[in-house]
């Protein structure tokens, strides 16, 4: 358990709160914490998001300083209420809390939404299957353009729905991971720079940058390790690109596991995108070894599958020594 946490339970717990999502997913009938999370930030910027930007940059940190931590609290709380009454209940809130800050099915199941009418063809449904999970312009995609933008959103939210969660996981258990999480809600809601948000919003871009920054980088050499021993891939080079090509996307982090599932692939991401109607140019990742098509999106699950389970091996061994040492 977390509040006294023996690391071989701990690795325990998070290894079958994965294979619990690689099984069910998000069921849309089980309440989701970042959905709460969600409805707290949405009503704390209407009633806080106004006057100088000053006080806004102000009243943003105290929002992210509120969500995060009482996220924290509300999680150790529980599991430390639950653990005096019920040691056996305890370990199955701990198991579900821990299961909900996972998207490995998920993000597999979005991406395939898009990959399965594109091998078929059907380009209207696969254009509306992306546009579910991007930001960008789809009408107008080709059979390329979709699978460069479903092979984008698996490398960056490798990190955001998988490897991030389960590094703090680790780290402290559930109430940690959905802290993460929590910072990851907020990043997405108000961190992004628009006349709005760039004020009230900076606080949360900024945490988010941080309690990303290491599992970014983890991710894309466990990724590398990954393929070189199991999944496959063109990793010769791989890692030196990486750090290259990584600091050119606008993200600190998102580059990361960007530029190395490129090469990986052997494609190049990144280049023009349209947003509202609006060219946006973000450098190119990777070399065009090859062109973008369908058969890619399925290489790059494959990808974040070697990504989590390569983070994992790395650091479970890391967890137990920090035990035999304390």
């Amino acid at each position: 358990m977390t509040l006294a946490p023996l690391s071989w339970e701990l690795l325990a717990l998070i290894g079958v709160a994965l294979a619990l999502d690689l099984a069910l997913g998000d069921p849309p009938w089980w309440p989701h914490p970042v959905v709460g999370i969600g409805r707290v930030i949405a009503r704390l910027e209407r009633a806080w998001n106004h006057g100088p930007a000053e006080a806004r940059r102000r009243r943003g940190l105290w929002l992210a300083a509120l969500v995060v931590g009482g996220t924290w609290a509300l999680a150790w709380g529980l599991l430390t209420a639950l653990a005096w009454a019920s040691p056996g209940l305890a370990l199955v809130m701990e198991l579900v809390l821990l299961a909900t800050a996972f998207a490995t099915r998920g993000l597999a199941e979005a991406a395939r939404a898009v990959a399965v009418p594109l091998r078929r063809g059907d380009l209207p449904a696969a254009r509306r299957a992306l546009g579910r999970i991007v930001g960008r312009d789809t009408e107008a995609l080709d059979e390329a353009g979709l699978a460069r933008g479903a092979v984008e959103t698996v490398a960056e939210n490798t990190v955001d729905g998988i490897t991030a969660p389960l590094c703090w996981a680790l780290l402290g258990g559930a109430p940690l991971a959905l802290a993460y999480k929590a910072v990851n809600t907020l990043d997405s809601m108000v961190g992004y720079r628009s006349p709005r948000h760039e004020a009230f919003g900076r606080a949360s871009a900024r945490l988010d940058d941080a309690v990303n920054w290491l599992p970014a980088r983890l991710t894309a050499f466990a990724m590398w390790l990954a393929a070189r021993l199991v999944v496959g891939g063109r990793t010769r080079g791989a890692m030196a690109a990486t750090r290259r090509e990584a600091p050119r996307h606008p993200s600190p982090n998102a580059g990361w596991p960007e530029a190395m599932v490129a090469q990986l692939l052997g494609v190049r991401l990144g280049g023009l995108s349209h947003y509202d109607g609006r060219a946006s140019h973000r450098a190119t990742l990777g070399c065009a070894r090859e062109p973008l098509a369908v058969g890619h999106i399925e290489a790059a699950i494959r990808h974040m599958h070697g990504g989590w389970l390569g983070v994992l091996a790395l650091l479970a061994p890391l967890v137990l020594v920090r035990e035999w040492l304390i």
